[in-house]
């Protein structure tokens, strides 16, 4: 029998019997009890610790009455843990103290239904894995002309704002985080995170320009899948992918990106003058816990981040919560956004396929990917005058001389070693040093390129060392949905990905390579040329929507029913985004050792826009996370550089690529502008209020839910999520006529804006009033009615404009589904 004393009363929870363990666990446990960030008194001898939302004021996480309270808050959890079990019969990961009231906790099964029935505890979800979601972009943008001379240029943009990133860490000798070359870097007051020190080097991982370091794995070590070897007990980045997005967003302007002798531009993040702050949560093999990542966003935020990059997400959507909305991941986001923090997340890369988004909520700005106006081309002249094109990040061979093809099946040590797949160049030891040297070794994209355990920096190291003077490399058959990339190589190289070229080319090298009854080459004859293709071609079709990047509809629950929100938010570059690489990073194999790596997700897209909004708040330091995204949502465009409606690219029928008009599924409110977002003439405003009305009005979720998530009661109603303060509209499911209202702030001079709305024809679309003049600092509401003209079965799309005087323009998108009941 044990007593555990909670809420002051005393429960008797009679324990009896032997249980027969299932195999531990990593429960994320949420309690009773506000946490620091809502805690507004009611406990005897602990004074309140929250602060109004609508306040421009942060806790104060240093002050007596906040670590008291927090401390207060972890010695309950310890309590409930004594008294429920036995010592050794359980290990406690954390205690979340500040974002929500919880622990995570290493059980059995039958534990874990101990700790459900426990008085006092409102929550126990098993924990979830999360998976990273993985330069000329600063130029595309319009940055160095048109945005960071309006903040003292480059060496002051994003002065003292601080960007924090989850994820794999950072490579910290990297001369995109260097001092050295920059002015001095002073202390930072708001920000109170801590460096830990390289174990090997006994140094610190902070220099002034990365501000915070800390890792966290307690998750993944107690699951097993920690290994100190390649996952690095400290925050320093054993994958590449963490030193990437912070490069992105914060790293130093103008850093020469060098490889295998060639220069490939200059490198720099959205916001040069930014501070890094390292959250360490990701891990190179398996990815993350939640259990894990909510222990490193509850720190960011106890240490003062002013904006959170999360290039993770979940791997599927969350089956053991009812909707997407409510679970300890998005609940601690909501808790962030409520302390102030700006939230970017990458979308997923599920793409191109619908309802594949891995970020859901209001609260959090979630990124698409783009395709800038960059592409790599290179071609293979053959003997008989046809070119093939393909890709090659790659010197061209001699001018005016052609050299002979050799196709690796042909030149074979032992003809016994075909098991080895000899034929994708991976071992050079398979291979006849005599019979390739001098020539363009010909190889073939095997499946094991797919999967990663092959890869075209080594073919370019196979070539080399048998002293080729180029490789290329054919795709016979492409698996649907691979996606190739130009990988920059040190000599001659190409891959052919277009399977009827490669066909073409073996034909030709067939019918040039005479050879014996034995199927053995007598002689070859067959010869080519490979072209350059280290500069860029630069395409007015640009941005495009990516193939792999998530699509919407949104979804409220995991059974997939779409919610009343857009979903992405925004649209940023994120195809071949050249930046930083951890030399010791093995998360790439075509870049295992650089010091720069060329890779491609919404993972890249993120910090593109965590930098431009740390450019936003650093002219604005007083706007909500709200504002912040409403200014990026707003003034994004849906026209590409040619002056034509951005395209998406798609499968067609035959699993080739092709390009579809694109919808706000794929990219929500467009492509972002950074000159128009840092001038947005209006604002739509929103709060931790607003998005509890949003939860407490989304059918499906219970007000109980809402209570033991938020600790705050469904007093606040916007009558339908659709109402909630967003940039954006959306009903899934519309019947007959409903409208909705819309708040805009004007943050310019006094200006007169004329409101008019376009849809579909399915959807007849009206706002009121006609137009509204507004003061500087001044709100007004309007409204959009939505009516339903016909029932297509699919949605419809529009836009609500508000167009002002003085040249601003606000463009608010709208989707709809007319049902006929």
């Amino acid at each position: 029998m044990r007593i555990v004393e909670l809420n002051g009363s005393f429960v008797i929870l009679m324990l009896l019997g032997i249980f027969v363990l299932g195999k531990a666990e990593i429960y994320i446990v949420t309690v009773e009890g506000e946490p620091v960030i809502s805690y507004r008194g009611g406990v005897n001898g602990f004074e309140a610790t929250a602060v109004e939302s609508d306040s421009d004021d942060k806790i104060d996480v240093t002050s007596d009455l906040v670590i008291s309270y927090a401390r207060h808050l972890e010695k309950r959890h310890d309590m409930l843990l004594n008294m429920l079990f036995d010592q050794g019969t359980y290990k406690k990961l954390y205690s979340y103290r500040h974002l929500i009231n919880g622990f995570s906790v290493h059980v059995s099964p039958e534990q874990a239904e101990i700790l459900g029935r426990a008085p006092g505890v409102k929550s126990v979800e098993r924990d979830w894995k999360v998976r990273k979601l993985t330069t000329h972009t600063p130029q595309f943008l319009g940055l160095p002309t048109g945005v960071w001379p309006t903040g003292g240029g480059f060496d002051r943009a994003g002065e003292d704002i601080v960007i924090g990133f989850v994820d794999s860490g950072i490579y910290p000798h990297h001369p995109s985080f260097a001092t050295h070359n920059t002015d001095p870097y002073g202390p930072v007051p708001k920000y109170r995170g801590k460096c830990e020190v390289d174990q090997d080097t006994k140094k610190s991982f902070c220099n002034g320009k990365i501000i915070g370091a800390q890792h966290f794995a307690e998750a993944a070590k107690t699951a097993g899948s920690f290994n100190p070897d390649i996952d690095f007990d400290s925050p320093l980045d054993g994958d590449g992918h963490g030193s990437h997005t912070a490069a992105i967003a914060a790293g130093n302007n103008g850093i020469p990106v060098r490889m295998h002798g060639f220069e490939f531009g200059r490198a720099s993040g959205m916001a040069p003058r930014a501070r890094i702050a390292v959250y360490k949560a990701l891990y190179r093999i398996f990815g993350g816990f939640v259990a894990d990542v909510v222990a490193a966003i509850d720190q960011a935020v106890h240490d003062g981040v002013d904006i959170l990059n999360l290039s993770v997400g979940p791997n599927s959507p969350p089956a053991t919560t009812k909707n997407t909305f409510l679970n300890p991941f998005d609940a601690t986001l909501l808790a962030a956004v409520k302390a102030g923090v700006f939230v970017v997340q990458a979308a997923g890369n599920g793409g191109p396929f619908p309802k594949t988004l891995l970020s859901y909520s209001p609260w959090i700005a979630t990124i698409a990917a783009a395709v800038d106006d960059r592409r790599y081309k290179n071609h293979l002249t053959m003997g008989n005058g046809k070119i093939l094109g393909g890709l090659g990040l790659s010197p061209a061979t001699h001018a005016n001389r052609t050299f002979t093809l050799v196709a690796a099946n042909d030149v074979l040590l032992d003809s016994s070693v075909a098991k080895f797949s000899p034929s994708d160049c991976q071992r050079p030891e398979l291979l006849n040093k005599n019979l390739v040297e001098g020539n363009i070794l010909l190889c073939g994209y095997s499946f094991n390129f797919v999967v990663g355990t092959a890869s075209i920096k080594k073919v370019s190291q196979t070539a080399k060392s048998l002293g080729a003077v180029g490789f290329v490399l054919a795709v016979e058959n492409a698996s649907p949905g691979t996606k190739f990339d130009p990988v920059p190589v040190g000599i001659p190289g190409i891959l052919i990905t277009d399977v009827p070229k490669s066909m073409d080319l073996i034909d030709y090298y067939n019918v040039s390579t005479p050879r014996d009854w034995t199927g053995r080459v007598k002689s070859f004859k067959a010869v080519g040329s490979i072209g350059e293709g280290l500069t860029p071609i630069l395409h007015k079709s640009a941005p495009q929507v990516a193939l792999f990047s998530a699509r919407g509809p949104n979804i409220k629950d995991y059974s997939f029913q779409d919610a009343d929100l857009l979903k992405p938010d925004i649209l940023a570059p994120g195809n071949l985004i050249w930046a930083a690489w951890a030399v010791n990073g093995t998360d790439e194999p075509n870049y295992v050792g650089e010091g720069f790596a060329m890779v491609s997700g919404t993972s890249m897209a993120a910090p593109h826009i965590a930098g431009i909004a740390a450019l936003l708040k650093q002219k604005y330091p007083h706007w909500s996370p709200a504002a912040i995204k409403s200014a990026l949502m707003t003034t994004s465009t849906t026209i590409d550089r040619a002056d034509r409606p951005i395209q998406a690219q798609q499968y067609s029928g035959s699993e080739t690529l092709s390009l579809v008009p694109a919808t706000p599924f794929d990219y929500g409110s467009g492509h972002v502008n950074p000159r128009a977002a840092l001038d947005p003439g209006l604002i739509l405003d929103a709060g931790y209020e607003d998005y509890l009305g949003f939860l407490c009005t989304t059918p499906g979720i219970d007000a109980h839910e809402v209570k033991n998530y938020t600790n705050t009661p469904c007093n606040y109603t916007l009558g339908r999520p659709s109402n909630l303060n967003h940039p954006s509209i959306t009903i899934s499911h519309l019947v007959g006529t409903q409208t909705v209202t819309r708040t805009v702030t004007n943050v310019a001079a006094e200006e007169t804006y004329v409101i008019s709305a376009r849809m579909a024809p399915a959807i007849a679309i009206e706002t009121s009033p006609p137009a509204m003049t507004l003061r500087p600092g001044t709100s007004r509401k309007f409204t959009i009615t939505l009516t339903v003209r016909s029932v297509t079965g699919t949605y419809s799309f529009g836009s609500v404009f508000l167009k002002g005087s003085r040249g601003h323009k606000v463009r608010i998108p709208v989707v709809a589904m007319g049902y006929d009941r």
